[in-house]
């Protein structure tokens, strides 16, 4: 089995990107199961429905989201009723939606689980004890168990990615939109990159018009984001999987021609 993540889709250029490539793609490297993060794919900012549903409609199976998961309102309408889109479970417990779920797909258990970083990030619960306790939970449940885990700290993702090695297929960071080279194996089987990175507009600065974010950094006045227009950037990381034993991790980055 061949496992797609997707890194944050930013605005109208990252999902563009994946309407029009997207099933190359899946017929290109034979892709049976999606993942993306879509939590910057309404406006470079939250999720809506319509945005949900053109993910979706695209070829995307399971949506994830992080930080920004609740910026768009509209979400907390249709999140509860939705098995293929999960907000961070270390979430305050009475938020809506969920953090982890499971779907079927070609006779195999796919759980995918949704965590948030606190180091730079706000104070979510911690995501280390609520890995473990979700996996206490679906202990049995699932063939294939990949974590995307939205942080900010390269040693907190990290630490994460040691500290499941051995229980998950594959943890995956997203959040910084700057995709990392060190995809690997770790010693007991499980995938790890720090970060899938962006897929969204390439000459940007995190997917943001470059001369907002630069005057702001030179004036150090307030501005309103704005996303870049333009040809994007797609980067994921390619999961093979045989027998539910992770083969290997393969990063991708194409950029828009």
């Amino acid at each position: 089995m061949n496992i797609l993540c997707i890194g944050d889709i930013v605005g109208k250029p990252g999902r563009e990107f994946i309407n029009n490539r997207l099933p190359k793609l899946i017929t290109e490297h034979k892709i049976d199961f999606i993942i993306a993060n879509g939590e910057n794919s309404a406006h470079g900012v939250g999720i809506t429905r319509s945005t949900y549903e053109e993910l979706l409609y695209a070829g995307v199976d399971v949506i994830t989201l992080g930080n920004h998961a609740w910026s768009k309102k509209e979400v907390t309408e249709f999140i509860e009723d939705k098995l293929n889109i999960i907000r961070p479970a270390n979430f305050p417990s009475n938020n809506p939606g969920r953090g982890y779920t499971i779907l079927e797909k070609h006779g195999k258990r796919i759980a995918v689980i949704n965590l948030c970083g606190r180091v730079y990030m706000d104070s979510y619960n911690n995501p280390f004890e609520k890995a473990d306790e979700i996996l206490e939970k679906i202990k049995d449940k699932a063939d294939i168990i990949i974590v995307d885990f939205h942080a900010e700290a390269t040693s907190e993702k990290l630490a994460l990615g040691w500290y499941l090695d051995g229980r998950v297929t594959a943890v995956f960071g997203t959040h910084t939109h700057v995709q990392t080279s060190d995809e690997r194996l770790l010693p007991k089987g499980t995938g790890y990159i720090t970060d899938v990175g962006m897929t969204g507009p390439y000459d940007s600065i995190l997917g943001v018009d470059k001369d907002i974010i630069i005057k702001k950094f030179v004036t150090m006045m307030p501005s309103k984001f704005e996303v870049a227009d333009g040809k994007a950037i797609f980067c994921a990381i390619l999961l093979e999987v045989d027998d539910n034993k992770l083969k290997s991790i393969k990063r991708l980055s194409i950029n828009e021609e």
